[in-house]
């Protein structure tokens, strides 16, 4: 993958951005400022599909959400709960009962 790839979080927009020389490529927005926040939708632009950037965006975000102690998130984005589905080392950050009700 190229190094020209900028991932970043735009807390006042809530959202992460993943920029490819500059451009905006995709975003993943969430909901919530304290200790829970609901990842609701993530978008790439059609341009830079099929590159990986959405996978590379999600496990940015939850690599941060990790790094911030005591968050956890709700996987309402259908990408977000694919990812989590197929990356199990990212469920501890679904609480028990959410992981049931998400089917994870």
């Amino acid at each position: 993958m190229s190094d020209d790839i900028a991932l970043t979080e735009a807390p006042e927009a809530e959202r992460y951005e993943i920029r490819v020389g500059g451009e905006l490529a995709g975003f993943l927005e969430y909901r919530g400022r304290g200790d829970v926040r609901a990842l609701v939708h993530t978008e790439i632009d059609s341009a830079y599909e099929g590159r990986g950037l959405g996978g590379r965006l999600v496990g940015f975000v939850l690599d941060d959400v990790h790094a911030r102690e005591g968050m956890t998130i709700v996987p309402i984005c259908s990408f977000v709960h694919k990812y989590l589905a197929e990356h199990g080392e990212y469920l501890d950050l679904v609480q028990p009962h959410i992981r049931t009700a998400f089917h994870l």
